[in-house]
């Protein structure tokens, strides 16, 4: 005999749930209660339901397995909504608990209620609403099942708080009962015997690797494939990491700020291979005209996916890894060998990536007495090279210069919001990384407005005792908005500076009564060690002490607000429309034909 709320947490147990993100709450007593006489399960009580949220999420992405967060009823729930449509969009596996009032109350206005059910379904794999006490350990087992097969993504359950405190003998070998899920997909061999005569035939082919690639594990298999026929990877955002951006076949990733040569890699085969990737606007650019030249071949493991934003030659249902596995065996089979980098296979289309890489590298200027931002990515990136760091962000510019100019040669490294991009990410998400892998450097880099969304979560950081390290790109500007106002709106600046609006900001000045906030007596306020960073000169020390601290620490560097993050794609248009130099404040993007810089193409 136990209460619902025991049922609940054994369940978790029986799952192999190490660790809950969860805010107590009126309604969610109970389990918290249960929760504190279970020792295997460690509950970190963040400062804010969101956070906790965004934190389960972060241990979900570095680990894959699946992340747990806890909320109380009403506004506690509808706090986690923002995290929970992140973790969809980005597909990753989650399961959320929300407290409720009485069943018998529900739909009476009460005290904290809020319809939860309905407001998530759109944004969640599936979503429970407990309505017997004796249905809680095999709603828990199907909504982890739900959460990790498949394409994972998150799960909702709602938990009326007198299930939570009616006794019962639970049956936790009840049968799962969910009729027309079916996440194991039969691979198409006849599909997949199909492309492989098109791909060989190809003389400029190209993989577009996304997401989907490391959710399945198949990074190894990409790798391989790659290798077996030569063909040059660009990955998405999310697929970072996927093939090694140190490989001589990476192009790195591409979309609106990937690089020059990922773009014109992809938009200028003759045959691209998607694997585990959904054709998202940020890539695609003008869908119309993207890879308009290619014969595209679609491998994803949501039917959902195929042919909806982009119409494709090929498109074929297969988990990515099982897909790759197979295409592999038959080229083994038909004896072409694994080989790192052979150009004499397409000496021409190599010879044409190779001058792109040349002629349009990711680089940035550089000013006397002012940190470039990207300058702060590169010495990171020197400091922790061969430590195996996972690394989350914020969202914005900062977002962008992380993937740019810190190359990651694993999955599951780099840690950030891609489809819905939330702001207040980076730091919380930190905490679920640090949790999933305490022996890793974890760091955090954010910007000024991101980092603020949550810095609550400092408490949590310091309370707990995480080594978590953080650089916030101080530009007292929401860098990104102020970007598209210089590209749309004449650099006029309509809420987008930070600090007081009287104050003239001189990022060469930076005196406390002007910067806002002043981290340094924000984060002692804490109990954690900021430094702020103005000159060049002292970034490499400054970033040594940090890495070297056995405690949390944060480096406030103060940058240029008038940065931008090029290259850059206009949304809307296509690879040719890129704009490489700044974004001049009179409306107009300077791009590659108005720059006199043609790029060449392979057509």
């Amino acid at each position: 005999m136990m209460t619902g709320a025991e049922a609940l947490v054994q369940s978790l147990v029986r799952e192999g749930v190490e660790v809950v993100f969860a805010y107590p709450g009126g309604a969610s007593m109970p389990i918290h209660q249960a929760l504190s006489h279970e020792p295997s399960i460690r509950t970190i009580l963040p400062r804010h339901e969101q956070g906790g949220a965004f934190a389960a999420e972060g241990y979900g992405r570095v680990t894959g397995k699946v992340g747990v967060c806890m909320s109380t009823s009403g506004p506690g729930a509808t706090n986690m909504i923002t995290p929970i449509a992140d973790a969809f969009l980005d597909s990753i596996p989650m399961v959320a608990f929300t407290a409720q009032v009485g069943s018998s109350m529900i739909g009476s206005s009460a005290f904290q209620e809020t319809d939860v059910f309905g407001m998530t379904a759109p944004i969640v794999k599936h979503s429970y609403l407990v309505t017997r006490l004796e249905d809680i350990p095999r709603i828990v087992r199907e909504a982890f099942y739900i959460a990790r097969t498949g394409r994972p993504g998150p799960v909702v359950i709602d938990v009326p708080k007198n299930f939570q405190e009616g006794l019962f003998v639970p049956d936790f070998d009840a049968p799962m009962d969910l009729p027309g899920y079916e996440p194991d997909v039969p691979l198409n061999e006849k599909a997949l015997d199909a492309v492989l005569p098109v791909i060989l035939a190809a003389k400029r082919p190209a993989i577009y690797a996304g997401g989907g690639v490391v959710t399945a594990g198949a990074s190894e298999a990409l790798r391989e494939f790659a290798e077996r026929l030569q063909i040059p990877v660009a990955t998405t955002l999310m697929g970072v990491g996927a093939m090694p951006e140190s490989h001589p076949l990476s192009v790195r990733w591409l979309g609106m700020h990937g690089a020059v040569y990922a773009n014109n890699t992809v938009n200028e085969a003759d045959v691209v291979i998607a694997i585990g990737t959904r054709f998202d606007d940020r890539v695609t650019g003008a869908v119309k005209t993207f890879c308009e030249h290619a014969r595209i071949i679609h491998i994803d493991l949501d039917a959902a996916e195929l042919n909806k934003n982009k119409r494709v030659e090929f498109a074929i249902r297969a988990d990515a890894r099982k897909a790759l596995d197979y295409l592999n065996d038959r080229l083994e089979k038909a004896n072409y060998p694994v080989r790192e980098y052979a150009e004499s296979n397409r000496p021409e289309w190599f010879g044409i990536i190779r001058r792109w890489k040349e002629q349009y590298p990711l680089c940035y200027e550089k000013r006397e007495h002012e940190i470039a931002p990207q300058l702060v990515i590169e010495e990171l990136h020197r400091q922790l090279e061969g430590q195996d760091a996972i690394i989350c962000t914020g969202v914005g510019q900062h977002q962008m210069f992380t993937a740019q100019f810190f190359p990651f040669d694993k999955p599951r490294r780099l840690s950030t919001s891609g489809g819905l991009g939330s702001m207040g990410y980076g730091l919380p998400a930190a905490i679920g990384a640090h949790v999933a892998c305490p022996d890793k450097p974890v760091v955090n880099v954010d910007g000024d407005g991101s980092f603020l969304m949550n810095v609550q979560e400092l408490a949590t950081i310091k309370i707990e005792k995480m080594p978590i390290k953080c650089i916030i790109l101080d530009n007292q500007h929401l860098g990104m908005v102020v970007q598209w106002e210089d590209l749309k709106y004449d650099s006029n600046r309509a809420n987008t500076f930070l600090a007081d609006p009287k104050d003239h900001y001189d990022p060469t000045h930076h005196t406390p009564e002007v910067l806002y906030p002043n981290f340094p007596v924000l984060c002692a306020g804490f109990g954690i060690k900021c430094e702020r960073v103005v000159e060049p000169a002292d970034l490499p020390a400054a970033i040594e002490r940090m890495l070297a601290s056995k405690e949390a620490y944060v480096l406030d560097v103060m940058v240029p607000h008038d940065v931008h993050v090029l290259p850059m794609i206009p949304g809307g248009m296509g690879y040719r429309d890129v704009v490489l130099e700044r974004i001049a404040g009179d409306g107009k993007g300077r791009r590659a034909s108005e720059l006199g810089k043609e790029i060449p193409s392979a057509l």
